[in-house]
């Protein structure tokens, strides 16, 4: 019982989609927690980004910057605070506690393997995604 139930939660983990549950939810929760530092464009010119030591990038580019391919992991490494940056004094985002939630949605990685991170950062993920520009 214990192998089929194993089996079948390994099957749901690495067949789940690498997008977010709630792309308006994501596009909700970027404006409320990112737009002050990257803009509401995602451009990288929100109002705080002279006063970070390193300025915001664009997020729109992120796939472009990466050979075409989003890259999810160092993504939702740096949301989720695995890979802090200097510029915001502690890990990011400033509202970790918020993003932190628990660990139960399941994205898929390029390699296959899945990842589990707090819904409010798939659905964060997945509104960058969406706004990915085809330079």
């Amino acid at each position: 019982m214990r192998r089929s139930f194993a089996c079948l939660t390994l099957l749901a983990l690495t067949a789940a989609p690498a997008v977010a549950q709630d792309v308006d939810h994501g596009r909700a929760l970027f404006q409320t927690h990112c737009a002050t530092c990257h803009g509401a464009d995602a451009k990288g010119q929100g109002p705080l980004a002279g006063a970070l030591v390193l300025q915001p990038v664009d997020l729109t580019a992120l796939a472009s910057r990466n050979g075409g391919a989003f890259p999810l992991e160092r993504v939702l490494k740096r949301i989720d605070g695995t890979d802090p940056l200097v510029s915001h004094g502690s890990p990011m985002p400033v509202y970790g506690p918020y993003f932190e939630g628990v660990a139960n949605t399941p994205m898929k990685l390029p390699n296959g393997q899945p990842m589990l991170v707090s819904e409010p950062i798939a659905d964060l993920v997945g509104y960058l995604q969406s706004v990915q520009s085809g330079d």
